[in-house]
């Protein structure tokens, strides 16, 4: 439990604010990001790995935050699978405030593990039916397909091509 503690530690969240604010202050302006005049085809292999690379680290808040979009899209077209997450994080919520007592209803008493064994077994085909490995898959390629398609036609600012050519 102290370790539980540990991790919820209001110092641990101020610095996590803190990382978070200094992340979110790197996001590049859309006016940049979506600059449709700096779009064109590589002009060979070593040009497309030259552009992946640097675009990458240049708009890496950008690119995770539209993987984060992209989750919470496929979360709300799923919805079977938003349920079932909310489902089972509510119920262990619940079930960790008993603090192992037993769960006393008008039906009977219920230990700490049958409520654990009923989530399991109403979660678990649930969730097949809720599809999470395709709707995971269609997260990825998604997230592949946009990162790297914008990646690899965005041109790199001319001050990099001349620092590159210098060194």
């Amino acid at each position: 439990m102290s370790r539980f503690t540990e991790d919820l530690s209001m110092d641990r969240i101020k610095t996590e604010l803190r990382s978070l604010q200094s992340r979110l202050a790197s996001v590049r302006p859309p006016q940049e990001f979506f600059n449709v005049k700096n779009v064109s085809k590589p002009q060979n292999f070593s040009d497309l790995q030259s552009r992946v690379s640097y675009n990458l680290k240049y708009y890496s808040t950008n690119y995770g935050l539209i993987i984060g979009a992209l989750s919470v899209y496929t979360l709300l077209t799923n919805i079977l699978l938003l349920f079932v997450i909310v489902l089972v994080f509510i119920s262990i919520a619940g079930i960790n405030k008993l603090d192992g007592q037993d769960l006393v209803t008008p039906f009977g008493s219920f230990k700490t593990n049958q409520l654990y064994t009923a989530l399991l077994f109403v979660a678990v085909p649930l969730g097949f039916l809720a599809s999470p490995i395709s709707t995971l898959l269609w997260l990825i390629g998604a997230s592949a397909v946009t990162v790297f398609g914008h990646a690899s036609l965005l041109e790199k600012p001319i001050e990099t091509v001349f620092e590159e050519e210098s060194v």
